[in-house]
């Protein structure tokens, strides 16, 4: 059996999700398509809108075979993190390809611009130091970065999010000699900052907006989301009673912050250079989640920067819990979320073949990350009433999902 891998966080899987997975069948031509999809808590450090079990779900009723949970330590990361435990868990799952969005929507300007990354590195790695000392944020060093050896110009743009991203798949692979072909296709319509719905593919990031600004499903949001999202939102919303954003964690961090030290604020992973005592020196002053984070923003501190370093915080996640992410050449399990009967088939056609756990439930296996897992769940789910909060968080020790288990 073929498969082929996606990269994704669905928040909220939309229209763009559904073009994305269905030229990436038509592009890999796969029997199977798996889905390795962040938790409760996404890349750009902020909370997912609703649970990982019903975007799991969603996907799965979508048409995905396989969703896997990407690690908690890898999903709130920079993009070389998030992409390299995402391409390894593909690879412990035996996937031939991996499909990603991009504004570029080919392949060979990805492949030609890591070698020649690779080539150029030490202009690279000089220009980038150079900028960061000067006080950019690593996102805008590395554009510049990339500009100094051509990358910004020409067959591909460096400075394009999803090209970023996109980029950072390639190297994963190349680095780690992986047997698997990199396949992209082209974004339509929506930017992915685009922060107003104008089309009816939409970046997420505009729904989410629209959604928490009315606190609703209003008919532009509608028109932008399958109806099986609509559904998945509306059924998450009347059980919990909330859709999840920052705003409504911020007394539990505004409390956080107050009794942590500086020492303790300094143990948190991503915590640098004095910024525990900006936040302690601010926090109290905002009255909002927003109001605090235009208060912390600076040059050197981009407002996605800040919210991974509050998520590492509100999850406890240390410096110590993630430094051997680096040196990582495999996966030490894969988390598996919800199968089809596609997709179970495919699990059995491979388990005999691979030397990676495939756990079924939280508690099949001890090890570090899963207790990071665990923190980051109760984390999440602070914000519900307790029998509320007792009764979705069964859901992590129960079996992966079938597309019409009703949750």
């Amino acid at each position: 059996m073929k498969a082929s891998g996606l990269i994704v966080e669905y928040n909220p899987f939309h229209y763009g999700h559904l073009y994305h997975y269905q030229m990436s069948k038509e592009a890999s031509n796969a029997d199977v398509t798996i889905a390795v999809m962040s938790g409760n808590f996404l890349q750009r450090g902020e909370p997912a809108i609703m649970d990982k079990w019903h975007r799991a779900q969603l996907a799965l009723l979508s048409g995905i075979d396989i969703v896997v949970e990407l690690p908690y330590v890898f999903a709130v990361q920079n993009s070389d993190l998030f992409a390299k435990g995402a391409v390894l868990t593909l690879d412990a799952l035996q996937v031939d390809s991996i499909c990603f969005g991009s504004e570029q929507g080919s392949i060979s300007p990805f492949i030609d611009a890591y070698y020649k990354q690779k080539q150029q590195h030490h202009k690279y790695n000089h220009t980038l130091q150079a900028y960061l000392q000067q006080g950019y944020s690593y996102p805008e060093a590395s554009k510049m970065a990339y500009a100094s050896i051509g990358l910004t110009t020409g067959k591909i743009d460096l400075s394009k999010p999803n090209n970023i991203l996109g980029f950072s798949y390639v190297k994963s692979i190349l680095e780690h000699d992986l047997s698997i072909t990199p396949l992209t296709i082209q974004r339509k319509q929506a930017n992915y900052h685009d922060e107003e719905i104008e089309h009816t593919i939409a970046s997420a990031t505009s729904i989410r907006k629209a959604i928490f600004n009315t606190n609703s499903l209003e008919d532009k949001v509608q028109h932008s989301l399958p109806d099986t999202a609509v559904e998945q939102l509306k059924r998450y919303k009347n059980t919990t009673g909330v859709w999840h954003e920052w705003e409504s964690y911020f007394p539990l961090l505004q409390y956080i912050v107050t009794v942590q030290s500086p020492s303790e604020l300094r143990s948190i992973h991503g915590m640098e250079e004095g910024l525990e005592h900006r936040l302690q020196q601010t926090v109290l002053e905002a009255t909002s989640f927003t109001e605090w984070m235009h208060m912390l923003k600076t040059k050197r501190y981009t407002w996605t920067r800040l919210q991974r370093v509050i998520t590492h915080l509100f999850t406890n996640t240390k410096k110590d819990d993630v430094e051997l992410l680096s040196d990582l050449d495999t996966i030490p399990y894969v988390r598996l979320l919800g199968m089809t009967k596609a997709g179970r088939d495919y699990i059995h056609h491979i388990k005999k073949d691979t030397d990676t756990p495939l756990l079924t439930k939280l508690h099949k296996m001890d090890h570090p990350f899963l207790t990071i897992e665990e923190k980051a769940m109760d984390s999440y789910y602070t914000i519900l009433t307790p029998p509320i909060k007792k009764q979705v968080r069964k859901r992590e020790f129960h079996p992966p999902l079938l597309p019409d288990l009703e949750l």
